[in-house]
């Protein structure tokens, strides 16, 4: 990581742009470099092998940009524009400058931060009529999304024994930290009885064609009232975590919003999907969805705690939002049960 330190310092100068930007800011992710310059943003991938994703080389890096445009495309296809290089000629770095290609970035356009999702919720600005769009455009996009045998069989119980089991094992060493003893405990029981008393209904869901290549990562934070609706940064760097129940995409932004206190809102998300789609068996898997869903926030969130790059208040804060998914994936299990 160190030696990509001359590079970010060198993308934070308006001179590395071929058309310098008044303001550049950087953002972070666990995998991701990110500049934002007021119209456009540049998304540089850091060389990280986090077990789930490897982007150690820079032909993988490539590739996994070429992929992030290509798969965002489905649901915003002008926001993604393009996979650019940086070069060094002689120590400076510049975009799509002349010298050896040292890196590459997505380009996208900068979307407005005040029509994001998760901000309108905040500003009480997240009418039932906006929800009911969202529902429309996606069950657009799942009638339209790719099914085949390879992607059908990631709707198998086996695989999501695999998908949950790996979300306990990683999440073992912040028992006590973010997620309380009793709390893991709970959700592990209550997530393998559930897989193995609904093996029939797993099935039929795979028989039935539910099992698409969706967006992967459909939180509120994801999804920008611009232009339409554009809902982007969607799983490119590992096929298994986007290949799923169109079921499980709908739960996760319907706990997005039972997260920030909108579970008006949620259910009408989740009514408004099925009478758009026609999936009246959604219902039948939304808690034990929900309940996954916001058990792999809080996975997410705990990550940031091992962060060497962010500071100790983004800690607190990210340790905060965990303990909060991982009791909310507790909740979903007594819910279950009233509903069954």
């Amino acid at each position: 990581m160190s030696g990509h330190l001359p590079l970010v310092q060198a993308l934070l100068s308006p001179e590395a742009y071929p058309q310098p930007p008044r303001k550049i800011d950087l953002m972070q992710t666990q995998m991701s470099f990110i500049f934002l310059t007021g119209e456009h943003v540049y998304k540089i991938k850091k060389p990280v092998n986090l077990g789930y994703l490897d982007y150690t080389t820079l032909e993988k890096r490539k590739y996994f940009c070429q992929q992030e445009v290509i798969l965002n495309r489905r649901l915003c296809p002008d926001v993604y524009l393009a996979v650019i290089t940086v070069t060094d000629c002689d120590g400076k770095y510049s975009i799509n400058g002349k010298g050896n290609i040292v890196e590459y970035a997505v380009k996208m356009l900068q979307l407005p931060q005040d029509r994001m999702m998760d901000n309108l919720i905040r500003k009480k600005r997240l009418s039932p009529g906006m929800i009911d769009r969202v529902a429309q455009k996606l069950a657009d996009f799942h009638h339209s999304a790719a099914t085949n045998q390879e992607i059908a069989q990631y709707g198998d119980i086996n695989f999501l024994k695999i998908n949950t089991g790996e979300n306990f094992s990683q999440t073992e060493k912040y028992i006590g930290l973010s997620i309380a003893s009793n709390c893991y405990n709970d959700i592990i029981a209550y997530t393998r009885g559930f897989i193995r008393t609904s093996a029939p209904l797993f099935h039929e869901r795979t028989e039935r064609g539910r099992i698409r290549d969706c967006h992967g990562d459909l939180h509120a934070a994801h999804v920008c009232f611009s232009d339409g609706i554009q809902i982007f940064d969607c799983i490119e760097f590992n096929d298994r975590f986007r290949y799923c129940d169109v079921a499980s995409e709908i739960a996760f932004l319907a706990m997005d919003l039972d997260y920030h206190e909108r579970r008006d809102l949620s259910q009408r998300f989740v009514e408004a999907y099925v009478e758009a789609s026609g999936d009246r068996g959604v219902g039948e898997l939304l808690n034990f969805y929900k309940c996954y869903r916001a058990y792999v926030r809080g996975k997410v969130e705990s990550f940031k705690y091992d962060d060497t790059h962010i500071t100790l208040s983004e800690k607190d804060e990210a340790l905060s939002k965990a303990k909060r998914y991982f009791q909310l994936a507790e909740s979903y299990i007594s819910q279950d049960a009233v509903n069954r």
